[in-house]
This record gives structure tokens, sequence and C-alpha cells, in this order.
């Protein structure tokens, strides 16, 4: 599945609510808790392109979709639109940075807001606003896409993502208890509103490497590794790719891609693992006021895992899901990058074509649409299911009906596993 890689460093202070009494009537609680003074909840979730899609409600507004990321330490509209009609009471300007190769972005904080998402409440909550949709997640994800949050939720409970099921369970941290049949238990730690662990391995032949990585809900990678901090510690493999890795708060992530013959998280490994080595540019020089870390883990590889975080207690619970774990990392074999716009995002142009793929022999170019992909309406297909029938193996006869400055044309061309 194509993936797609939100990695945000926010410099923004002093948005944090106060705890509150949880005797109070919910509409007089401060920060996050269950309604009704639940002990536990239970929310489904979307995903698409390895990311987790929640519903939340912003002020009593419609229902919004927003990514749940372990690291974003605040609530952020990303889509200044969803809330035209809802008035928020804007009091100041913040810039933020992160990863990318653009410039900072300015914003601005309304405070005094409600978040709800399922039982799950926010009161007097304080959020960023981005002044114009520069990350434009819709075009990428192929869904809506309205936000970012989730260090706060992960912060006030113990969070189970259970990946088959899409569903996501909240528990009160002193209602939880750890039992040796949900997973294994592999300490975390919590710094700067990031999730760290010290539990994964990479292998190079005989040689092995133990990395801290971040655990990143918020990129759809499997891993990825920091190769210009030591490139002694960590080499390029011998075949990469150049690619476009992903999208962060301040533009597009480029960098190579490649394979890692073997990597090992807590007790469990996994071979022939893809892996994003991003360029300096566009990742490490925006991050390095950020903690040492070699890299991070994102939902391509957690997502063969059921996964428990504990923040508060400092440890995660990993239990492997054994149909996912035979499953191989995969990346697209056609060397199409594509958009998704229009009514619900269901109308795809291709964004960029990569050199010698077999969609540019095909004579493919940037702006074309996408009607038919093999018989089947593309109006029909998600983003994802588009990127899967582009993973559906090498040699697999594609062809894609494609309409260019208003003519139609049939662009035909095999699969073939680039990396």
């Amino acid at each position: 599945m194509k993936t797609l890689g939100l990695v945000i460093g926010l410099l923004c202070c002093g948005l944090a609510t106060r705890a509150s009494d949880p005797r109070m009537p919910d509409r007089d609680r401060y920060g996050f808790f269950l309604s009704q003074n639940r002990k536990w909840t239970r929310i489904p979730f979307q995903l698409h392109s390895n990311l987790i899609i929640v519903p939340v409600q912003i002020n009593g507004s419609d229902t919004l979709n927003f990514i749940l990321d372990t690291g974003v330490g605040h609530t952020i509209i990303t889509d200044p639109a969803a809330l035209t009609s809802h008035a928020m009471n804007k009091t100041r300007r913040i810039k933020l940075s992160g990863a990318g190769e653009g410039a900072n972005l300015m914003a601005s904080i309304a405070i005094d807001n409600t978040l709800s998402m399922g039982a799950l409440r926010a009161n007097h909550h304080n959020i960023v606003i981005l002044d114009e949709d520069i990350l434009k997640l819709s075009e990428y994800v192929g869904t809506p896409i309205h936000g970012i949050f989730g260090y706060e939720v992960f912060e006030n409970f113990v969070v189970n993502i259970d990946f088959q099921r899409r569903e996501i369970t909240l528990m009160k941290p002193d209602k939880y208890r750890y039992r040796k049949s949900q997973g294994d238990q592999l300490p975390i730690i919590i710094q700067d509103t990031k999730v760290y662990s010290d539990a994964l391995t990479v292998f190079d032949g005989e040689k092995s490497t133990p990395l801290r990585v971040v655990l990143d809900t918020g990129a759809g990678h499997a891993l990825l590794l920091n190769h210009g901090q030591d490139a002694s510690m960590l080499p390029l493999p011998e075949k990469v790719i150049r690619a476009q890795l992903g999208r962060g708060l301040n533009g597009v992530i480029n960098g190579s891609l490649g394979r890692i013959g073997k990597v090992r998280f807590g007790r469990y490994e996994l071979a022939n693992i893809l892996a994003s080595f991003p360029d300096s540019v566009a990742y490490r020089a925006k991050l390095i006021d950020m903690p040492q870390r070699q890299g991070n883990v994102g939902c391509e590889l957690l997502r063969r895992f059921n996964v428990t975080f504990n923040y508060r207690g400092q440890y995660m619970v990993m239990k492997p899901v054994r149909k996912m774990m035979r499953e191989q990392f995969e990346h697209d074999m056609s060397g199409l990058e594509l958009r998704a716009k229009g009514d619900q995002f269901r109308s795809y142009y291709v964004g960029h074509v990569a050199e010698g793929s077999p969609a540019e022999k095909a004579g493919l170019h940037e702006g074309d649409e996408v009607l038919f992909i093999n018989k089947s309406s593309a109006k029909e297909l998600t983003i994802s299911d588009i990127y899967k029938l582009l993973q559906g193996g090498e040699g697999r006869e594609m062809s894609l009906l494609v309409r260019r400055s208003g003519q139609v044309f049939v662009a035909a061309f095999a699969l073939k596993r680039m990396i």
C-alpha cells in the first residue's frame, strides 16, 4: 500500500488544559475525560493509507475526520474551512515548524472549545488552526481529512488499537490491568509529547544495531531511518530508489527507499522490510532540537500487531496478528503517485510519475485523470484500493483508461517490483 508519512514537530507552548475532579458534572470538567464517568469506551476507526481516521466533533460541529497521531502535542485543524460556520475564540498567532522542505507555517490558537469522539469529551480545550490547508491530506488519503490530534488522548487513557476490527478502546489508567494474554509488555519513554522505544534492532548481515525509534501512528510507512545521522551505523542498502516519502508540516519529504534484511521488534522478527531514508534538508535539519533517535516506526509495521499504549505506566503491549506477520512489505509497482480530488475525493489524477517506471514507459503524465482501472470505474474505488491493485504482483497486466486535455486513451503496462 502506498503510505503517507506525517512527521510533525510543533514549536508551540502554553496550550495545556488542567485536569478536573471526575465527580464534577461533565459540563464543568476540564481536559479529556469519558462522559458519565465511564471506565472505558470503544470507538470505531477507518484505516486509509495506513493512517487511523477517527470521527470528531468540535463545538457541536458535523462529524469531522481526524488522524489519530501518537506524537502530535495539540489538536490541529489542518483544513480551516471545516469550521467556518462555527465561531471560535482566536486569541493569538503562532509559528509552526516541522519536517518538510517548505517554510514555517502560521496558525491561530482558539481557546475554550469542546471536542467529542464517541464517549470521549474535552472541555475548555485549546486548538491550533492552520491559516490554510497546506498539507492537503484529503488528496493523499483519499477521504476528507480535517485535522490531527493524539498525544492528549494517549496521555489521559490507556489506548488499545485493534487494526483487525478497526476499533480503538480507551480505558482509565487506574482501571487497566495488564495480563500476559494481551501480549508482550515493552518499556516506552515519553518525552516532549513523543513516545520512544528501544526495542527495535536492525540486522545488516552479521551486524545488529539496536535503535531508539519514535512510535508514530501518524506515519503510514513501516520504518524510517535517519541515515545521515551516522552513516556508518545506518548505511543505505545497496539498492535504493528515489521517492517522495510523505508530507510533513512544512511540505514534501523526499528521500530514498530500500530494504532491510531483518528487524527485530521486541522478540518478533520481520524480514525484508521496506525502510525510508529521508534527505536531511527535508527531515533531520528541521528536527535538530528534538531528542536523539535513529528513526521512527509507522503503521505499516504497527498494524501487524494488536497494540496497547500505556503512557502513564511507561509501557506498551504488543500481540502479533498471525496472518499479518506473514504479509510481505510491498511498494507501488507502477511508478504512479495519485491525488484524489472532486466530490468525496473519488476523482484521481496523476501527481507524479517515477522516472523509468512502467507508468512512464506507458506514456502517463502528471495531470492525467484516471477513469478506469482494469475495467473498474475509478470512482468506485478508494485510493487505498487503487494502490493495492498497483501492488498486485510483478508482471500483472494493468490497463488504465485515462483522460488528458479532453482526449481519452488507454495506457497499458505490466507491474514491476522496483525495490
